[in-house]
């Protein structure tokens, strides 16, 4: 069992290859645009909220790093949540960072050629060759400055994957065939560890999020840690009032069995 990653600029052929990898290890695909609408319904945040902290220039979200941080957990909470056996194909530009921490997720970037990109998005966008050109060169710049504020991080650095695969040299078949070879090594099989990580993980990722959907905790510059069902909740926030509600949020969420709220007052977000 694993859990697949890809990473693609736009129009590089990263959905065919989900696809195919779906269809053919059985495991259950997911976009970037299926995960938006699952958390928006799950968390009720507007789907274009969600799409604006992946995307949106960072000058946009300085002043409320913590909303953005708290969407992307929300959006975590939501592939975690299809990823109920620890299997999954996820196709879209923050896999690979917000699932990252688990060892059997297998990490993988997906390059092509420009000149089929640019095909690509002439077809299925009906841009011009210069529009199709500007639309690309856009979403990948907004990609970089988005990886780069939030995580500090090269999004196109190669360090970040376990494999790049070109498309330009590789078929969708051949691709499909050379990920599913690596599933079965060791490195990337679910161990008694990792499914605990999962496990943990999806833990704090849904107290994250019950904590951004209610109205008393959705400031509150707070981190969350899960191990073994428990729960610790640092930080500090606005008041003692909100002190007090957190754990009354959190205890509600399923699979918390023991909380330590190690928050003080002091600043919290601004929203």
């Amino acid at each position: 069992m694993a859990m697949i990653t890809i990473s693609r600029g736009t129009f590089s052929g990263g959905k065919a290859l989900a696809e195919c990898l779906s269809e053919r290890l059985g495991y259950p695909c997911l976009s970037r645009e299926q995960v938006l609408a699952d958390a928006a319904k799950e968390y009720g945040i507007a789907k274009k909220d969600l799409a604006a902290a992946f995307s949106e220039p960072s000058l946009l979200w300085e002043q409320v790093p913590g909303k953005r941080i708290a969407y992307l957990k929300c959006v975590t909470a939501a592939i975690l949540q299809r990823a109920e056996q620890g299997n999954l194909v996820y196709h879209g530009h923050a896999g690979h960072v917000l699932l990252r921490g688990l060892s059997h997720v297998l990490r993988v970037r997906v390059v092509a050629d420009m000149e089929f990109r640019i095909k690509a998005a002439m077809d299925r966008l009906n841009l011009t060759r210069d529009g199709a050109v500007a639309h690309i060169e856009r979403i990948d710049s907004e990609r970089r400055k988005w990886s780069r504020f939030l995580y500090g991080i090269d999004w196109e650095d190669p360090r970040l994957y376990d494999v790049v695969l070109n498309l330009e040299r590789l078929s969708i078949g051949g691709a499909c065939e050379t990920i599913i070879r690596m599933t079965t090594l060791d490195e990337f099989r679910m161990s008694a560890s990792s499914e605990k990580t999962l496990e943990d993980v999806t833990l704090s990722s849904r107290v994250w999020a019950a904590l951004a959907q209610n109205d008393l905790t959705r400031k509150a510059a707070v981190k969350v840690f899960a191990e073994g069902g428990r729960v610790i909740i640092e930080g500090s926030v606005g008041s003692q009032k909100v002190v007090d509600a957190i754990p009354d949020v959190v205890r509600h969420v399923e699979g918390v069995k023991e909380i330590s709220n190690d928050v003080g007052v002091g600043t919290d977000w601004y929203w």
